[in-house]
């Protein structure tokens, strides 16, 4: 194959890795912007939804698209119930302080980890994709004879593929209609503002900040779902997720919901493109160094405001 059709497939994988990432980023900005916490935990909400992915497909009986969709309700709707339950029983006590969530997530990031390993083992298992179709995919080119289409040899993606990109797509408009045009978007936005003015409207800040934090681990739940059928599920999955989302929250800007977005997109398929043409190591290097690059030149991100 030429150049552009390798060019074509590294971009598919970084579309889909891009997909996962803004999921698990915008929850992550959510909590920041909202509740002004960062949660170091965030990591471990991914890998639990992954496990919990595996263990309920594991146990559902029937064709693997049952389980997966069995899944796909369950996990990000039990992440998302331990997150709400770790606010109101963890943060809430240390009054959302910031130095203090940040040691309190690291507790919690621990605890998960721990009894994930404890229960579930070490070993990295698969969940088997509801549908894995391999697609062709044409190649356009202009030659001596003039436009023509055609089918590289290995120019192919998945069903499953495109399936994750469009789901993670569908939740983003999603949270974004949530956010802009429902009352508890109004609450949260009322809230991120000034927290003290919404407590005397009578706004329960408190159940705001637990169903943002919960709202935020659910979301990095269902990314793992979506992709956890293309990789495998294991207790120290939650690293990467982690470091990346604060890469793209950090660059988006903190607490800016189109700008978390944006940065994924850009991560997402620059990680896929150097990934697949050099090495995903450098692909991490290379999103580290625009992180110190923006923090120097634009402390307040691509997108997000000077206001303090």
């Amino acid at each position: 194959m030429d150049f552009g059709p390798y060019l074509m497939l590294a971009s598919l994988e970084g579309a889909v890795t891009a997909a996962v990432l803004a999921l698990t980023a915008i929850g992550l900005s959510l909590v920041f912007g909202v509740m002004r916490v960062v949660n170091v935990a965030h990591g471990e909400f991914f890998m639990l939804g992954a496990v919990l992915a595996w263990w309920v497909a594991s146990h559902v009986g029937g064709p693997p698209a049952l389980g997966f969709i069995v899944a796909l309700a369950i996990a990000p709707l039990a992440v998302g119930g331990l997150a709400a339950l770790a606010d109101m029983t963890v943060l809430k006590r240390v009054n959302y302080d910031p130095e203090r969530t940040i040691v309190a997530t690291i507790g919690i990031l621990y605890i998960l980890q721990q009894v994930t390993l404890m229960t579930y083992g070490p070993e990295a298992r698969p969940v088997e994709p509801p549908f894995n179709t391999r697609l062709a995919l044409p190649w356009f080119e202009w030659g001596e004879n003039g436009f023509q289409i055609y089918w590289p040899w290995g120019l192919s993606t998945t069903s499953y593929k495109l399936f994750v990109i469009g789901a993670a797509a569908a939740v983003l408009i999603g949270v974004w209609i949530l956010m802009a045009r429902t009352r508890i978007g109004l609450l949260m936005r009322a809230t991120q503002l000034d927290r003290e003015m919404a407590l005397a409207f009578g706004i329960p800040v408190e159940r705001v900040y637990a169903t943002v934090f919960g709202l935020g681990g659910a979301l990095a739940a269902l990314g793992a779902v979506l992709i956890v059928p293309t990789q495998q599920a294991h207790y120290l999955m939650g690293g990467d997720p982690l470091l990346l989302s604060f890469i793209v929250v950090i660059i988006g800007g903190l607490g800016s919901l189109p700008g978390t977005v944006a940065a994924a997109i850009l991560i997402g398929l620059s990680d896929g493109i150097i990934s697949v043409f050099f090495s995903p190591m450098l692909a991490k290097i290379l999103a580290t160094m625009l992180v110190a690059l923006v923090l120097v030149f634009r402390p307040q991100g691509l997108f997000g405001s000077g206001e303090k």
